[in-house]
C-alpha cells in the first residue's frame, strides 16, 4: 500500500517539475523538457495531459503555455502540501 502512495508522490513530483518548466520557459515543448528533466517523452506527454486536464497549461504550436489558473494554483501549492503533511502525520499508528 505504501509503495503505491510513493509511486503517486513520484508522479505528482514529475507533474510539478513539468509545470515549473512551463511556468519558467513558456512556450516549451516535450523534447526540451525531456532533455532538461531527464524523463522519457511519454512521461512528459502524460504529465502535460494531466496538467492540461487540470487547466493549468494549454498546448500551442510553439509548445505548452500557462493559463489564468496556473498562478493561483502555484501560489496555493505550499498550503495544499502542508495540508497533506498534516493529514499524514495524524494517521500515524502508535504502538
Amino acid at each position: 500500500m505504501i509503495d503505491g502512495v510513493a509511486e503517486e508522490v513520484d508522479m505528482l513530483d514529475r507533474h510539478l517539475y513539468v509545470l515549473q518548466m512551463v511556468v519558467n520557459n513558456k512556450p516549451i515543448g516535450i523534447v526540451k523538457m525531456a532533455n532538461e528533466l531527464g524523463y522519457d517523452h511519454h512521461e512528459i506527454r502524460y504529465s502535460l495531459r494531466i496538467l492540461e486536464d487540470e487547466n493549468l497549461i494549454e498546448p500551442t504550436q510553439q509548445g505548452a503555455i500557462t493559463t489564468d489558473e496556473t498562478e493561483p494554483f502555484v501560489e496555493n501549492l505550499d498550503e495544499q502540501i502542508e495540508g497533506v503533511r498534516t493529514r499524514l502525520a495524524a494517521m500515524k499508528i502508535s504502538g
